[in-house]
């Protein structure tokens, strides 16, 4: 009752005031129908409120999002599910289900009234055009009685959670380098079998046993070189995500990075799709492996909230893939680089890693004066030209290109290697 009382609307706060006068009036003027008519103002409002009161703690509520995970652009379906517990019905009911400002405005729906025992289910959509993981919720439920004399407002604990992924273009099939690492018709096998002199090989990591370091292989090295376990035939690839802020350029959902972030879902799903087993670098510091049937849905589910960091360089993002470097294929996507970050991205070649760049000239994404533009191409060629000449598959990448139309420039042979390896020259020798 006591809460009832406080959610006295504005109309049932005048009609206990109109009440209160009218009492006075009665008692003065000795009109025993005046008082009836106060004692009637006054009592509407607190029946309105214990009605509201009792009610308040009655209701159950359940959501369900269809479905949890979405790509960006797309929809999800928000179903909600109230029932009335208690064997009063209760008055109108104004639902409010709070969202995050990107999924858009509140939705607000009317119940007029719930019988005893009685459910109803309210559906509404959600769309982000924003990765993010967002909580849709709680639900706000406003009670009110027929006269509007009293409100009473609760809010429900529970909330969902809704994952916005990264959007995956679907790539076409191509025989890509390096691709021989694995399982499958035609694979080469991971490891070597011709004897201890061609023993594959890597480099000491702290706990493997001594008893595996192969000496010849360190000598020859400089480094502690162990032999590898032997594993199954299988086909291996590593995507890596620069994520330097200072290597993208725009804002928002056509930023550069947010290319460079869908392109890396739709290769990861891709390759997975093609049977690799895949592994997830990125420079904010994630190190994703998929190897179960739910991999697709972990790599999205990082994607989804990866964001640009301040404080990254290359050196990093290598130090982080050679720590559990098995060679296969290393498809890279990097935004603005300088020639000394494109030449330290050379010793991920090793180990018989073949490399594919995707390199976004992010300054592509600003609307730059003519000279300015000269300037970001011709830094923008130098950096292509030291990744080509370190042995890396460079693919360049401008404001506007879309991966399907890029992806098969992924499969060139040394034929297409050596073309554009020389145009790089030309161009860079050009500019100078």
């Amino acid at each position: 009752m006591r809460d009832g009382l406080r959610g006295l609307t504005t109309r049932g706060r005048s009609f206990l005031a109109a009440a209160v006068a009218a009492a006075i009036s009665a008692a003065i003027l000795g009109e025993k129908d005046l008082l009836r008519v106060a004692v009637l103002l006054g009592v509407l409002p607190l029946l309105a409120a214990l009605y509201v009161g009792r009610s308040r703690y009655k209701l159950a509520c359940h959501r369900s999002l269809d479905p949890h995970r979405v790509p960006v652009g797309a929809s999800s379906r928000v179903v909600l599910r109230l029932q009335n517990l208690s064997r009063l019905p209760t008055g109108t009911l104004l639902l409010e289900d709070r969202l995050p400002y990107a999924l858009g405005s509140r939705p607000r729906v009317v119940l007029d009234r719930l019988g005893a025992h009685q459910a109803s289910s309210v559906a509404y959509t959600v769309r982000a055009d924003v990765r993010g993981r967002y909580d849709v919720g709680p639900l706000v439920v406003r009670m009110t009685d027929p006269f509007g004399l009293c409100e009473l407002t609760r809010a429900f604990p529970s909330t969902d959670r809704l994952t916005v992924i990264p959007q995956v273009h679907p790539l076409p099939t191509v025989r890509l380098p390096g691709e021989y690492a694995g399982s499958g018709d035609s694979r080469a096998r991971s490891v070597a079998v011709h004897g201890e002199d061609d023993a594959a090989t890597r480099e000491y990591r702290v706990g493997d046993d001594l008893r595996r370091v192969h000496w010849k292989s360190t000598a020859r090295t400089g480094e502690l070189m162990v032999r590898r376990e032997e594993q199954p035939w299988e086909s291996r690839a590593t995507v890596l995500l620069d994520t330097r802020a200072y290597g993208h350029r725009g804002d928002g959902p056509t930023a550069s990075f947010e290319w460079a972030v869908s392109a890396a879902a739709s290769i990861a799903v891709h390759l997975r799709q093609g049977g690799y087993k895949l592994r997830l670098v990125t420079g904010s510091g994630a190190d994703v492996d998929a190897t179960e049937l739910a991999g697709d849905g972990v790599l999205l589910d990082h994607l989804a909230e990866v964001r640009l960091a301040q404080r990254v360089e290359i050196t990093t993002l290598v130090q982080r893939v050679r720590q559990r470097s098995d060679g296969g294929l290393i498809i890279g996507l990097f935004g603005t680089l300088s020639t000394a970050e494109a030449e330290v991205l050379a010793g991920l070649r090793g180990n018989g890693a073949t490399c594919v760049a995707f390199l976004l000239d992010s300054s592509t994404w600003l609307n730059l004066p003519a000279k300015a533009r000269a300037e970001a191409d011709q830094a923008h060629g130098t950096a292509a030209l030291a990744l080509l000449q370190s042995g890396w598959r460079v693919i360049g990448v401008d404001h506007g290109t879309r991966l399907p139309v890029l992806w098969p420039q992924a499969a060139r042979g040394s034929q297409g290697f050596a073309v554009r390896a020389a145009l790089a020259e030309t161009v860079a020798g050009g500019m100078r």
